[in-house]
């Protein structure tokens, strides 16, 4: 029930004080709600009615399956419970179901292109609902990065920066962490040379052309590094970086631009 506490304060942003029009035209009316997908996708929405009928007192009765498909038309899920109740969480539950799904949809598009590479996502998520937007990559058959900064270490171009070179920043990094994983984000040769006989598990090359990663890979696998592809990495071009065959491909797209998948809520007696 992870999303509970969230889901019941974006409820509240949308009736502060209660839903004005279902508390004055509805009393207790029993009612069955459909929810209808507009586009297809790939379904990943058990978190979010798991919140609803814990937080509710509505009863949802899932259709699709979180990771299966669904097409234009299709009823992914039926609510069963008060009138007033299923029309107060309606928009919420839509809006989130929108993204979810979204977000399964295209990370399962991504999967498809790059396999046999696995796709990971990022930190570039929504605020408050990391959980559930990274849950959805998940069910789209993609997998996590890390959950947040206190997960895994990664040297980034801003502690290399302030640190003066990225050599020295794995350096102090490791004589305060010797035995923590470390990821080392690396713009070219010059910065993968640098790292030789270093303690890094992996080197995410970053926004780098198929031809400089085609060079770069074999060296930074010949210098015992795990690699990792980041940055411009699109629909359209990601089966070229997966081609070189890197251990993974990050994509932040995945949850910072998902297309949202539209669905409706029919309302039967």
């Amino acid at each position: 029930m992870f999303l509970l506490d969230t889901f019941k304060r974006a409820v509240e942003e949308d009736a502060p004080f209660g839903d004005l029009t279902s508390e004055s035209l509805l009393s207790n009316e029993k009612a069955d709600g459909y929810i209808v997908a507009g586009d297809g996708g790939v379904m990943a929405g058990r978190p979010i009615f798991e919140a609803v009928m814990e937080g509710f007192s509505i009863e949802i009765s899932q259709v699709v399956r979180d990771g299966n498909g669904f097409k234009t038309g299709d009823i992914v899920a039926i609510l069963q419970g008060k009138a007033s109740d299923i029309l107060l969480i309606e928009r919420t539950l839509l809006n989130l179901l929108g993204r979810a799904c979204g977000i399964a949809t295209l990370t399962s598009l991504f999967v498809k292109r790059a396999h046999p590479v696995p796709i990971y996502d990022t930190r570039k998520t929504l605020p408050l609902w990391r959980r559930l937007d990274k849950y959805a990559v998940r069910m789209g058959g993609g997998y996590n990065h890390r959950m947040g900064l206190s997960d895994v270490a990664m040297i980034k171009d801003n502690h290399k920066r302030l640190i003066g070179s990225l050599k020295e920043a794995v350096l102090k990094f490791r004589r305060l962490n010797p035995h923590a994983p470390l990821v080392v984000e690396v713009e070219n040769e010059e910065e993968l040379r640098s790292l030789e006989g270093l303690s890094v598990e992996w080197v995410l090359l970053d926004n780098m052309d198929v031809e400089t990663l085609r060079y770069l890979i074999p060296l930074a696998r010949d210098m015992g590094f795990k690699v990792e592809i980041s940055g411009g990495v699109t629909l359209e071009n990601v089966g070229r970086y997966a081609s070189l065959k890197p251990d993974r491909i990050s994509v932040g797209a995945l949850t910072k631009s998902p297309p949202h998948v539209d669905f409706s809520l029919e309302i039967g007696s």
